[in-house]
């Protein structure tokens, strides 16, 4: 067979210039190493490949490669091919610059809401599910596929959102999603092209959801929230509003379920104006005083648009969500997606749905909530024992705690805590803009923690409470 530059290994990239074939390419071979571009203890490819990249003799490139050996740029020996030697190149001061300022660590302890704990991703079971998956994945798999994700994971979580979250779905009105944002970037698109001006959200949240609704052209007034959830029924008053973005099992970042007349109110306001919920399960799964409240979703499945995640239950580092959508969204979601919208891997797609088909999923979720509760417990239970006076609200689920502070303290705490190395929330980074000013809070993500950080964690928060 005819020799070809893709019949080799290595490639380099080079390029011979000046004068003769030999010097040129010694010298081309000399500045790359000498910019970075080819950095001590790259491998070169052999003498006959580079020759054969270049269209040139092999004795060529031999003759240049034992130049530059001798010279020091290169190293070469037996069975370890030919390399570019260790150097030491000092680096040039740009006088123009400024000195760099001294680079501040990260926090000691992190006890910031939003994330699982990450320590405890179940590796070895995730990798039995990454094995058994891709060992009966057909070929197709591995092309683009369907912009709505794999159909083996869209019919595993029809099963598993029924059976323990209350959600009617049927695996053609699931779309896989790279993540919660990506699924609310989609909405937005589609509320746009419905002319929908204004998507209510609730009156503490992620100020990141906000601006994405925001960005797509969508105003978002907040709706008023107390100890019984967001105020729906002020819903039917606020006349510009085509949907609300809400988090009804446990309201983020208060903590606060819904109340069911609250539940029944949104329901009743979606029905009678054609209006769009949609439902932030972000951590629904994790309910400790009794069974999982419900999803919104199983009122009025075509009302309702379900958005659950496997950030919190597994890690955010997967990037998996999913929408459950109302029937008649299904075909304008999937003209927003197009075919070629960000669509997670479809190895951990299939990698998911074996672990849930399996019963890893429900096994590790059960363990963690077993996990989350203890720390729950403990948290209590140093707060009553070392600040007495601090009351904790928002427990009976998730994977945070409101702690709430003496009037006009919370700033206070939060920088206290940050020159002890522990990063902290406060409640009012959360609130609405247009919301008036609430309480002094934190907001406590006692999730987040591995299990070797959580005492130190939890004894560094007791110590800056007033």
């Amino acid at each position: 067979m005819t020799d070809s530059w893709a019949t080799f290994g290595a490639d380099l990239h080079i390029e011979p210039h000046g004068g003769g074939l030999r010097s040129g390419l010694m010298e081309a071979l000399r500045e790359a190493v000498r910019t970075g571009r080819l950095t001590p203890g790259t491998r070169l490819p052999s003498s006959r490949t580079l020759a054969a990249d270049l269209g040139v003799a092999r004795n060529t490139v031999a003759d240049a490669y034992a130049e530059l050996v001798a010279e020091g740029w290169l190293t070469a020996r037996q069975g370890s091919g030919t390399r570019v030697a260790p150097r030491s190149v000092p680096r040039r001061a740009d006088p123009a610059a400024p000195p760099s300022p001294a680079v501040r660590s990260g926090p000691v302890h992190n006890l910031k809401p939003g994330s699982p704990d990450l320590a405890a991703f179940p590796r070895a079971e995730w990798l039995k599910a990454s094995r058994r998956a891709l060992t009966a994945a057909p070929n197709e798999a591995f092309g683009y596929g369907d912009p709505r994700g794999r159909v083996e994971l869209r019919a595993v979580l029809a099963e598993y959102l029924a059976r323990a979250r209350g959600v009617y779905a049927a695996p053609e009105r699931i779309v896989i999603c790279a993540g919660f944002v990506h699924g609310l970037m989609l909405l937005a698109k589609v509320l746009r092209a419905r002319r929908v001006r204004e998507t209510a959200v609730e009156s503490y949240g992620l100020d990141a959801h906000r601006n994405l609704l925001r960005e797509a052209g969508l105003r978002t007034p907040c709706l008023p929230l107390d100890g019984l959830g967001s105020r729906t029924g002020e819903l039917a008053g606020m006349r510009g509003v085509g949907a609300v973005l809400m988090t009804p099992a446990h309201q983020f970042p208060t903590g606060v379920p819904l109340h069911p007349d609250r539940r029944a109110a949104a329901v009743d306001w979606a029905r009678s104006t054609a209006g769009l919920i949609l439902e932030d399960d972000y951590d629904g799964e994790f309910r400790y005083d009794r069974q999982p409240v419900g999803a919104l979703q199983g009122l009025d499945p075509e009302r309702v648009v379900y958005l659950g995640t496997a950030s919190k239950s597994l890690a955010p580092g997967l990037r998996l969500a999913w929408m459950v959508l109302p029937r008649e969204l299904v075909t304008e979601v999937g003209r927003a997606k197009g075919e070629f919208d960000w669509t997670p891997g479809a190895p951990d797609q299939l990698t998911l749905a074996e672990f849930i088909a399996s019963g890893a999923y429900d096994r590790h979720v059960r363990s963690m909530r077993l996990r989350y509760r203890r720390r729950r417990d403990q948290l209590v239970a140093a707060l009553a024992e070392r600040a007495p006076d601090i009351r904790v609200g928002g427990i009976a689920a998730g994977l945070h705690a409101v702690l709430e502070l003496p009037e006009g303290t919370e700033r206070a705490v939060i920088q206290a805590a940050a020159w002890q190395g522990l990063a902290l929330e406060g409640l009012a980074r959360f609130r609405h803009r247009d919301a008036p000013p609430g309480r002094d809070a934190l907001v406590i993500g006692y999730g987040s923690p591995p299990d070797s950080a959580w005492a130190g964690a939890l004894d560094a928060l007791c110590r800056v409470l007033p």
